[in-house]
């Protein structure tokens, strides 16, 4: 008995990065032949709408907040810009230390680009932006109608990367968790960041 567990955990640590890799390729080429006018338009409006929509929000509500002398929208518009931004940061920083090649570079003969990419594959800087917005807004209003069609729009960001074939399930797992977790942390460096600006 000893010796099976003996084997099986030498075993175990050399399948796991196979059976991990091999589930990653096989999701992307699945999610990547998903097909139909519908599903490719969707996902490709969807993929576009990320860099407007990460910027633009936080954007729009630091010019409302000016409009109407809104301090507590400007603070708000601060944590989700600064969400956003420690996102963009800290995925683009990962990417070139990582090296990733994208699927459709690694994997010609099994995945379709719909779109090309430059940068290197992992994690999904797209889908860490959307979760960091969606997370900090969901944050900041904790509403059903804020926190229901944010999560959605950042799930579908994670989803359409797959879609388009620039993206492993990983990556976007990655960036997911990447740009939810500094949307978490960033409350506590707000409050720093508020006394400094605001003096609060």
């Amino acid at each position: 008995m000893k010796r099976y567990l003996l084997f099986f955990a030498f075993l175990l640590p050399l399948l796991c990065p196979l059976s991990a890799q091999n589930w990653d390729i096989n999701t992307v080429h699945r999610v990547n032949s998903w097909d139909g006018r519908f599903i490719r338009d969707y996902n490709k409006v969807v993929s576009k709408s990320e860099p407007y929509l990460a910027v633009g929000i936080p954007v729009a509500m630091a010019l409302t907040a000016w409009i109407k002398d809104d301090r507590d929208l400007l603070k708000d518009a601060v944590y989700v810009g600064t969400s956003v931004a420690g996102a963009f940061v800290v995925t683009y920083g990962l990417k070139y230390l990582v090296g990733r090649d994208r699927p459709y570079e690694r994997y010609p003969d099994r995945v379709h680009p719909y779109s090309l990419e430059s940068s290197p594959s992992f994690p999904s800087g797209h889908t860490a932006t959307a979760f960091a917005l969606a997370t900090s807004l969901s944050i900041r209003y904790p509403k059903w109608y804020v926190i229901a069609p944010s999560a959605l729009w950042a799930c579908s960001v994670g989803v359409s990367r797959m879609n388009e074939g620039v993206h492993y399930p990983s990556d976007v797992l990655a960036g997911a968790a990447i740009g939810a977790g500094l949307a978490v942390a960033n409350v506590y460096i707000n409050r720093w960041l508020n006394r400094w600006l605001f003096g609060d």
